[in-house]
């Protein structure tokens, strides 16, 4: 937290995501430096062509984009809508017909604010891959520090005795 309840965005950290040619962002964290718990919110920063995250939705989580610079298309459900510098986006919880992915379709980075509310644990389906991701118990909202975290597919269930004998 830091020792005030203001941050300026030219002051945040950082960090590199993404994966193969697809997925490329640097993500700004701003909601727990300034103590905030129940609400999430970072600064994305998408170049020209990329997405940051796969299609996807929370079942339990609702989430808003405010685009700040740049633009691109918003895949959601089975639409897309072109938005730009002043938009703001729902993302509300949901199943497949609430999924989205944000694209820079643009020749400049797209930057978006996104923010949501904290659930915990966390449900997310990837519909165009058919796999779905439970975390629970996450230090500060973050999947990866989970300490029960699964990505998988339904078809890898199993019965709910299995392994009990």
């Amino acid at each position: 937290m830091t020792d005030k309840p203001v941050l300026n965005i030219d002051d945040l950290e950082f960090m590199e995501f993404g994966h193969g040619d697809k997925f490329k962002a640097q993500l700004g964290e701003i909601a727990i430096p300034l103590g905030l718990s129940r609400i999430g919110c970072m600064l994305h920063v998408v170049p020209p062509g990329k997405t940051a995250f796969p299609f996807h939705n929370h079942h339990n989580l609702d989430e808003m984009f405010i685009i700040i610079e740049g633009e691109g298309d918003y895949r959601f459900g089975e639409k897309k809508y072109s938005v730009g510098k002043g938009d703001v986006i729902a993302a509300p919880a949901g199943g497949p017909e609430v999924a989205h992915q944000l694209w820079n379709t643009g020749d400049t980075p797209l930057k978006y604010f996104g923010i949501s509310d904290v659930s915990d644990p966390s449900v997310v389906e990837y519909p165009d891959s058919g796999k779905f991701a439970v975390s629970s118990m996450m230090k500060d909202g973050d999947p990866r520090t989970a300490h029960l975290r699964f990505i998988g597919r339904t078809k890898d269930t199993t019965g709910y005795f299995d392994g009990e004998e």
